[in-house]
């Protein structure tokens, strides 16, 4: 059989026609969700109105429970647990109306259970779903965010952009800086040495970028940079995708000294000089260090010429790590019969 004569733009007309399906798909999954979200408020809506009515009590709802899983047996969602969520769902968010112009019904039903099991505050629980909505987090990422208290950390590192950016650079570049940092995730010893620290991070790099933000994407560890036959090595460095600007972190075991300031802006000059493209937003860099003095941070700042910002950042209390399984442990748990 002859091998079929294709257009020469046949690969570029597949590739957008590709796309479109994959867009549509989504579009339709979103209207699905929203569709689904808006079944359970007006569920929950019911339950709420009947709560103080004596009859309507636990027995009633495992029955209601019972008879709609009769009728709609593919479907998941009608447990007595998820039907009792639905009525605190109606009572968080009271206006209908609103609901699908919300950033709560963008999200999976279990992200909208975690708000509802972690946040009474209504202000809270709305900064949490327009965050998870709009940088597609996980629910585990979200139940991360939730137990550290992102909303107090997010854009609170200080730094020198206001000074040495232009206004909206600034606002975008402090928008993807925290105070502190939290790396609970990594099962350090006490007394680690920063090179530990740097490993660590790398090889949980998935979970190293969900706890940067949204948009940064790993370049390198150890970055090599030639500066007339002297070599100097940048510890992590990171690309927003979203904002188009090279990200320099460099971590410091220990209290923050003024001289890592000069340090890690000489990176990013380097990154400046080497890396940067005209297209790309300018250079930031990320100072990491156990612990900092706010008013010798804010003098450094004040020197520094290159924008730098300088955090904090926290590891699991030594109590707890050793509370959890090894990966070994973990390993063989799966591994059994």
């Amino acid at each position: 059989m002859d091998e079929l004569a294709l257009p020469n733009d046949y690969a570029s007309v597949l590739v957008r026609l590709k796309q479109r399906v994959h867009e549509s798909r989504y579009r339709a999954q979103r209207r699905v969700n929203v569709e689904l979200t808006l079944l359970y408020w007006q569920i929950g809506q019911v339950l709420a109105e009947r709560t103080d009515d004596a009859q309507w009590g636990t027995k009633i709802i495992q029955r209601l429970s019972a008879d709609l899983r009769a009728e709609f047996p593919d479907s998941r969602g009608f447990s007595p647990r998820n039907l009792v969520y639905m009525r605190s769902f109606a009572r968080a968010w009271t206006d209908v109306t609103e609901i699908a112009q919300q950033a709560v019904a963008q999200l999976p039903w279990g992200h909208i259970t975690v708000l509802l099991d972690k946040l009474d505050d209504p202000e809270l629980r709305d900064w949490y779903a327009g965050q998870a909505a709009a940088n597609g987090w996980s629910r585990s990422t979200l139940e991360h965010h939730l137990k550290t208290t992102a909303h107090l950390r997010f854009g609170a590192a200080p730094t020198n952009f206001d000074r040495l950016l232009d206004p909206a650079s600034s606002d975008l570049a402090q928008q993807i800086m925290k105070d502190p940092y939290v790396f609970d995730f990594l099962r350090i010893e006490p007394g680690h040495a920063e090179r530990e620290l740097e490993q660590a991070l790398v090889e949980r790099i998935i979970e190293t970028l969900g706890e940067l933000g949204s948009g940064f994407s790993f370049v390198g560890r150890q970055v090599p940079f030639d500066v007339d036959g002297d070599e100097f090595f940048v510890d992590l460095l990171f690309f927003h995708v979203e904002q188009l600007r090279y990200v320099v972190v460099e971590l410091k075991v220990g209290k923050f000294k003024p001289e890592y300031a000069g340090q890690l802006g000489f990176y990013v000059g380097l990154v400046e000089d080497q890396l940067r493209r005209p297209a790309h937003a300018p250079t930031v860099g990320l100072l990491l260090c156990t612990d900092k003095n706010d008013r010798v941070v804010r003098y450094a700042l004040a020197g520094s010429s290159h924008p730098i910002a300088i955090a904090s950042y926290d590891l699991l209390p030594p109590a707890e790590q050793a509370a959890l399984p090894s990966e070994v442990e973990l390993r063989r748990a799966l591994e059994a019969p």
